[in-house]
């Protein structure tokens, strides 16, 4: 039985805009510092993400 009180926008499927959509997860650990300073950007999921690509990105320059 649905939720009577519940949103129907909740019930439309998520679309992106990206090239690939984002599926996977991954848990990393770091110091409690840089938590902070990652925590404290206006994005920080998106941040990571831009960050984890730039490295790949120059290492792909380096082979």
């Amino acid at each position: 039985m649905a939720n009577p009180k519940a949103n129907p926008e909740n019930l439309k499927k998520f679309t992106t805009d990206r090239e690939e959509p984002l599926t996977e997860k991954m848990n990393r650990r770091m110091t409690k510092t840089m938590k902070e300073e990652v925590q404290q950007q206006d994005n920080p999921p998106e941040f990571c993400k831009e960050a984890i690509q730039e490295k790949l990105d120059r290492n792909k320059g380096q082979e």
